[in-house]
């Protein structure tokens, strides 16, 4: 397996740090009611108005906040906190749980923006600074929001969706998951367990038909990642060979 070295992790923070507090361009995933609702991206979302969209913005922060826990000794450090420190405040987080309030968010970013939020709630649990605690906490009530969220949905959704873009449920759960885990989150865990075996435990004979031209993930591998998680090992090995 690649390392990340000490000169990668800090290529990697600076690139980064370079567009997660970029508002434009934009491309926003935005219902519009009427005009009260024709608003910028930093007046909607206050923490992850950068990065072309929500979602990147919010594995944008995924990536500073996984190289700051795995190289604290990096120069681009401090720019991280100080991003942080200014942007992850309660009033900012409690914009992003407003804005899901809204009549027209239920499908907001669903679900490849929300396992992503999930996976940057997860990040920050593994830290052990003070600063990352208290990011932690002040994110908390963004990242339950979205939990609930896959609460509600997933018992709804008769059929996964398999594209290998950002709709591919596979990837959401796999974040789902190992959030839940880490958060001891046992009804969601079981959750995403239960809807990936109903999803996806007779499949059989994957066919060599990817990539499509937009896919930017592997469908098969996706949903292979998830079994991985989902099952134990030896279930996931004979339906692995199936």
């Amino acid at each position: 397996m690649t390392r990340l070295t000490f000169e990668t992790a800090a290529l990697f923070a600076r690139t980064a740090l370079g567009h997660v507090a970029r508002e434009y361009p934009n491309k926003m995933d935005h219902v519009l009611s009427g005009p009260q609702d024709v608003r910028g991206p930093r007046d909607l979302h206050p923490i992850f108005f950068g990065s072309f969209d929500w979602h990147s913005c919010v594995h944008g922060w995924w990536t500073l906040m996984t190289i700051r826990r795995l190289h604290p000794d990096i120069a681009e450090t401090d720019a991280i906190r100080d991003l942080a420190d200014q942007l992850f405040t309660p009033e900012n987080v409690a914009a992003e749980v407003d804005y899901l309030a809204r009549a027209g968010s239920r499908g907001f970013e669903r679900p490849y923006g929300w396992g992503w939020l999930l996976a940057l709630g997860a990040e920050l649990a593994r830290h052990e600074t003070p600063e990352g605690r208290r990011w932690e906490a002040v994110l908390r009530p963004l990242v339950q929001a979205f939990a609930e969220r896959f609460r509600v949905y997933l018992p709804i959704a008769t059929y996964p969706v398999r594209v290998g873009t950002h709709f591919n449920t596979a990837f959401a759960l796999t974040l789902a998951l190992d959030y839940a885990e880490g958060a001891g989150d046992v009804e969601l865990a079981d959750l995403c367990r239960e809807r990936a075996s109903a999803w996806h435990m007779h499949d059989r004979d994957c066919q060599a038909w990817e990539p499509s031209q937009d896919e930017f993930l592997s469908p098969a591998l996706m949903e292979a990642e998830l079994m991985r998680r989902a099952l134990p090992p030896e279930a996931f090995a004979a339906w692995l060979l199936a």
